[in-house]
């Protein structure tokens, strides 16, 4: 199995490198760190990242979830958003706005950040129609 590289987008550079710490000793690759939605777009495209970490509010005009459906609609890669600020209307904008595969409050635990990431790959391979171990194949017919 290769390894799993996630590109982690946070303006907060405390929250960014303890992040990193966290998913390097749970043995993903961390391909980056920027600060704001287009340097999150460009560099998910150069990085050929599995999966990124996405901070709803970022420095900038543009915030996590405008860049999040961004990279989405362009590479088909799992998002899964962070924030600090939980409220409903953010959550509404972030489900209807782009498709999230997971969503962490700050601050979490590294076993919840691993719980989400590892659930959000899941879920994009069953959408992709990949078969996993110990699953049955796809049904081409529906």
């Amino acid at each position: 199995m290769s390894e799993k590289r996630i590109l982690v987008v946070e303006d907060e550079v405390i929250v960014s490198m303890a992040l990193q710490e966290a998913l390097e000793s749970l043995a993903y690759v961390v391909v980056g760190s920027v600060t704001n939605g287009p340097d999150a777009i460009h560099l998910t495209g150069l990085s050929k990242a599995d999966l990124v970490l996405m901070d709803i509010h970022l420095d900038g005009e543009m915030d996590g979830i405008d860049a999040a459906n961004a990279i989405f609609e362009k590479f088909c890669i799992p998002v899964v958003y962070l924030t600090a600020h939980y409220d409903e209307n953010t959550l509404l904008r972030a489900m209807s706005r782009s498709l999230p595969y997971g969503y962490l409050t700050k601050p979490f635990k590294k076993k919840e950040l691993y719980l989400a990431i590892e659930s959000a790959f899941h879920k994009h391979d069953l959408l992709r129609g990949i078969r996993l171990p110990g699953l049955p194949a796809p049904d081409p017919m529906t």
